[in-house]
């Protein structure tokens, strides 16, 4: 089956950084990644910001931003327990615009893929394909931290995987050997979000930070 070649180069500045914060570092990962949003409703984005990538951190000044052309929004991020934030947001016109998760927990900002805002009553004319959707779920989970540009986790430049393998281990992540530095936190993937992640990391893509 032939595949797209897909790229992830994200600027160091817009990547979730290791950081000084009370001590270490900290992950941000999205609950729902929305394949697109319509201008003038409202969406819910929702995330969770761990430190050391398990432990959640509450009462942080976070805050979500939207960017298109010359069109900026800001919200503020209401807290929900268990390192949860939460904030509405609308985007007022379509096109693509860039999201930028500021977690308030040191530099651990985080910037979504550009995400197609599309007029009422319409659809983007190209559907995301398991693949596209896992790249943005790559990006949005927080796997880029560990795996790209923290180097915390194996890399995972170059290689492939057994498809039922990965799926088993994303369903329920556990230590790959007893040298391993840490466990992969559970993130509560939904069996669709599995498979576009497994379809991305078995697709001809480079993962590379800057």
């Amino acid at each position: 089956m032939l595949v797209h070649a897909l790229r992830v180069v994200i600027p160091a500045a817009l990547l979730p950084l290791a950081m000084s914060h009370a001590g270490g570092w900290a992950v941000v990962t999205v609950d729902d990644v929305p394949d697109y949003a319509v201008a003038g409703s409202a969406i819910t984005v929702s995330w969770v910001v761990r430190q050391h990538g398990k432990e959640p951190v509450d009462q942080l000044s976070a805050r979500i931003e939207a960017e298109s052309g010359r069109t900026k929004t800001t919200v503020a991020a209401r807290g929900a327990g268990a390192g949860r934030y939460t904030a509405s947001l609308t985007l007022p016109r379509p096109g693509h615009w860039k999201l930028t998760i500021r977690s308030g927990f040191g530099r651990s900002d985080l910037a979504l893929l550009p995400l197609p805002v599309v007029s009422p009553g319409m659809v983007p004319a190209v559907a995301l394909t398991d693949i596209d959707r896992g790249e943005r779920l790559f990006v949005a989970k927080g796997c880029v931290t560990c795996h790209v540009d923290g180097q915390i986790g194996p890399t995972l430049a170059g290689r492939r995987f057994e498809p039922a393998y990965l799926t088993a281990f994303l369903e329920k992540p556990r230590r790959i050997s007893p040298t391993a530095p840490m466990v992969m936190p559970d993130l509560g993937l939904k069996q669709r979000e599995i498979a576009s992640l497994v379809a991305y990391l078995n697709s001809d893509r480079q993962l590379t930070a800057r």
